[in-house]
């Protein structure tokens, strides 16, 4: 099928890297600790960006913060820092980058307390997505009471770069949140993925 036979999100476009994302990835409930990591992380440097400029230099994300390992992030020195600031696949900026090692030693404290990130993470919606039905993208919240409080939580934590509005863009990313929109094909998709046993 072309990308013009199917009902999306309108906030995709027809970019094809978009599109991907959008119909691959955005609202399927993620229980990895290094992808969760690594879009909280991407969230954040989008902060005054574009998500399809984030998305462009995702893989040269994953190649210069070692695949989003959190224990050899933890480790970065300032010269590791220093050389991410000279690296043009990624956006070098000096308090998203450091903020990416304070964020990754935050993530080894919870997975040392809770046992994964995931289970830190999840325990916000009691392991379930919570299935929204919009029928518009203009009903769409920038932040919620849950995002309010999964922010400061985090920020308690030692966190940067996670205000609300990151963190409902991560809500919505990981699955933690359906927000396609009822016309979207891909929100009956994800609904069922999220049901336990399917």
């Amino acid at each position: 099928m072309g990308l013009n036979t199917k009902n999306r999100c309108e906030w995709c476009g027809t970019n094809p890297l978009y599109v991907e994302y959008h119909d691959n990835e955005w609202g399927v409930p993620l229980h990895d600790d290094r992808g969760l990591f690594e879009l909280l992380t991407l969230e954040g440097a989008q902060a005054g960006l574009s998500w399809l400029t984030i998305l462009r230099k995702r893989e040269h994300y994953r190649n210069a913060f070692h695949g989003f390992d959190p224990q050899k992030i933890a480790g970065y020195s300032e010269n590791d820092v220093q050389l991410l600031l000279g690296d043009s696949g990624i956006v070098r900026n000096r308090r998203k980058i450091e903020s990416t090692v304070g964020n990754a030693r935050c993530v080894l404290a919870i997975q040392e307390e809770f046992g994964s990130f995931d289970a830190f993470l999840w325990s916000y919606v009691h392991h379930q997505p919570v299935q929204n039905a919009w029928r518009s993208l203009t009903e769409l919240p920038a932040r919620t009471a849950l995002s309010d409080t999964i922010s400061k939580d985090l920020k308690k934590r030692g966190f940067n770069f996670v205000g609300s509005t990151i963190c409902y863009a991560f809500m919505q990313a990981v699955g933690m949140v359906n927000d396609h929109v009822v016309t979207c094909f891909r929100h009956e998709q994800v609904k069922k993925i999220a049901r336990p046993g399917d």
